[in-house]
């Protein structure tokens, strides 16, 4: 093996190994038996993940995210599948400056984007307000499904709706039946990436949440308040959800054929 190559191989291992270290650590801290976050664990015990099930706190921010990500998936993916149309196959002035735009949260810092948002449903009076968050988060994973579902379009062959419209199918009915279906996996990826972008958001939702705790604040609270090793379980919890999602994405998301 050359030496270039084999210096690839043990730098992008290097690399992975940093990324992952921090689950060597996590998974090991949630099974401790100390009141305290201690590294090693002086014991192991499952303690942890009972407290965390048995605090009230703890469930409603959970199901209060997982609420708040299910809404914000369907409105993202939604609005940023018409937005990816729009710009895809579009014919319009301006058409670059709107890409621009909807691009725009993506690249504005979140704190300010926050403060924006937080200006604008005070006047709405809606600060505290679940739908509020949603809303705000609607706006920051719009991108990620406008890239996802763009990049699919760009490379799809258009001739297969115009053939279906051809043998008498409206637009929309080639769309759904024809269209959609050959997109699916880069549908299923976006929606991956809006719920993953609401649900471990943080800031938005300190600004516009109010008393709504979601699990993000809930946890940042905890590491303020009272550091112990729940906060760790809750983590392991995150990643054990996100995995799930992926194994979801890889198996529905796979290609299918026009119906």
């Amino acid at each position: 093996m050359p030496a270039w190559k084999l210096g690839v191989y043990v730098w992008c291992g290097l690399v992975f190994f940093f990324l992952m270290a921090p689950l060597l650590i996590v998974f090991p801290l949630s099974f401790s038996s100390s009141p305290y976050l201690q590294f090693p664990p002086p014991g192991w015990s499952m303690r942890w993940y009972q407290a965390y099930l048995d605090d009230h706190a703890w469930i409603d921010a959970t199901f209060r995210s997982l609420k708040i990500g299910a809404a914000t998936t369907v409105l993202a993916t939604l609005l940023g599948t018409m937005l990816a149309f729009g710009l895809v196959r579009g014919r319009y002035a301006g058409k670059a400056l709107v890409n621009q735009i909807s691009l725009a949260p993506l690249i504005v810092p979140s704190i300010i984007y926050a403060i924006a948002a937080y200006a604008l449903f005070a006047q709405l009076k809606m600060i505290g307000n679940w739908h509020a968050i949603v809303l705000g988060h609607t706006v920051h994973a719009i991108p990620y499904v406008v890239i996802v579902v763009g990049a699919a379009l760009r490379t799809y062959d258009e001739n297969y709706e115009l053939a279906a419209m051809s043998l008498g199918a409206s637009r929309m009915k080639a769309i759904w039946r024809i269209t959609l279906p050959q997109i699916r996996p880069a549908l299923v990826s976006g929606m991956f990436l809006a719920f993953i972008s609401s649900f471990d958001e943080l800031v938005v939702a300190m600004f516009l949440g109010g008393s709504n705790m979601t699990l993000p604040k809930k946890m940042f609270d905890n590491i303020l308040n009272e550091i112990d090793p729940t906060i760790a379980a809750v983590s392991v919890l995150q990643v054990t959800l996100v995995t799930i999602l992926l194994v979801v994405v890889s198996r529905f998301g796979a290609g299918a054929k026009p119906v």
